[in-house]
């Protein structure tokens, strides 16, 4: 009989040891895996939360702005001396005047043209238009003395929040130190306050920081978007039910296949390319309308909605359609009674996430002229307009300080956008989702 090493033997092996320490080493080399996933993990959510707490800390003062409280002096001699509270007369009147009155009023001792100069630069260039509104809105207003409240100058207003060092020396900073004193003067008498900024929400673009707002870019996205889903949805749908379901398995309808899933890696300035070459310079559309804007981000959202469509129909079990075809109905009711209604939750998540990109892209519509100063609000999709991340390039591209802070608000609006849409892609996929 042949002897059998008893396992005190075998443990001693050479053939033991070997394997006792490959296994130490795949041990080791698999906790070494994990954290390094481990502290790719944290490096990644260190970089993010860096990133959005930069901005959010450059963007937060800017849903404030500094208004400054005047008396100003509606006279009637000066705004409509026929009382005929004709618009057009009241309209045309010097809202500059009673805003400088009232300015000299509370500094008296201010002489010269200079000193008089920067002191009605502390009240934003767009307050007659302020006051303008406001008459025109009520003209009971005009004979009477109101304290109004003002929007205060980019530059007070970046004084106010805390963001202008006044230890540098005075030629190095925009404010000047009488600037400043006057600022205090307010202050003291409570006429300076930081109110919530509604012009950030309701205006259009403007060369004056105070006013700027993004609401025109809003409203220019939004036309966007709803020409971009109309047109790349149906289609979209359209082009994945045929494919799926209809074309036959060809060479033509693999090229077709390949050239789908090549166009939804195509750098988005190509499609701007596309949009300037046909939309523009051939079919003589308007330029930096949301019209052209919509149609190019529907070329470049098509192929994204198209897969997306794709995987959800394949998603259908095939016994739906086995058991359709088994009671009488025909092809076309199969997939219109049956498969869309089941496949529609996955065609709608990737179409939000599809128009979530959308929102975020830029190089296309630089191409087709949507970089434009825009400061009327569209008023529809010919109209000329901007739309977000543009409005965010241009403020960007702006060297005032003030600027700054509205660029990063921007941007916290628009990541408020895309979280929105791609939790309500998450809500649809969960809400209509069904298991087999």
């Amino acid at each position: 009989m042949t002897d059998v090493p008893d396992s005190g033997q075998f443990a001693r092996s050479p053939a033991a040891e070997r394997v006792s320490a490959s296994l130490k080493r795949r041990y080791a080399a698999e906790k070494r895996f994990r954290l390094y996933g481990l502290v790719s993990i944290l490096a990644a959510i260190s970089f993010l939360l860096f990133l959005l707490g930069s901005i959010v800390s450059n963007g937060y003062s800017a849903f404030w702005q500094s208004q400054i409280r005047l008396e100003v002096e509606f006279s009637k001699a000066d705004f409509d001396p026929k009382g005929t509270d004709d618009p057009k007369v009241i309209g045309g009147a010097n809202f500059n005047a009673p805003i400088r009155d009232a300015l000299r009023k509370l500094f008296p001792a201010v002489e010269g043209r200079a000193n008089l100069r920067r002191l009605y630069g502390l009240i934003s260039p767009s307050a007659p238009f302020t006051l303008r509104n406001m008459v025109l809105a009520d003209t009971s207003l005009i004979g009477t003395r109101q304290s109004v409240w003002l929007p205060a100058s980019s530059d007070v207003d970046v004084f106010v929040k805390g963001q202008i060092d006044v230890s540098v020396p005075e030629d190095a900073r925009r404010i000047k130190d009488q600037d400043i004193a006057w600022i205090q003067a307010l202050q003291e008498r409570s006429d300076v306050e930081l109110q919530f900024n509604t012009a950030l929400f309701s205006n259009g673009d403007s060369r004056d920081a105070e006013v700027a707002g993004i609401w025109g870019a809003v409203v220019g996205s939004f036309y966007a978007l709803l020409i971009c889903l109309v047109l790349s949805f149906p289609l979209g749908v359209m082009a994945a039910v045929y494919l799926e379901e209809f074309a036959p398995k060809n060479r033509w309808t693999d090229l077709v296949e390949v050239n789908i899933n090549n166009l939804a890696a195509v750098p988005s300035i190509v499609f701007g390319l596309l949009g300037l070459a046909v939309f523009l310079n051939f079919f003589d559309l308007p330029r930096s309308a949301p019209l052209v804007g919509g149609m190019v981000l529907a070329l470049m959202t098509l192929p994204t909605i198209i897969i997306a469509a794709r995987a959800a129909l394949k998603a259908v079990p095939p016994s739906i359609r086995e058991a359709a075809l088994g009671v009488g109905a025909s092809k076309v009711q199969t997939i219109t009674h049956h498969v869309l209604p089941l496949a529609m939750p996955g065609m709608l998540t990737g179409t939000i996430i599809g128009m979530a990109q959308a929102l975020g892209e830029t190089a296309p519509l630089l191409m087709i002229g949507m970089v434009a100063f825009i400061v009327d609000i569209p008023g529809g999709p010919l109209d000329p307009a901007t739309v977000l991340p543009v409005q965010v390039y241009l403020w960007a591209d702006s060297p005032e300080r003030a600027f700054v802070e509205r660029t990063s608000a921007a941007i916290m609006v628009l990541l408020a956008f895309l979280i929105s849409m791609n939790l309500l892609a998450i809500i649809l996929r969960k809400r209509f989702e069904r298991r087999w």
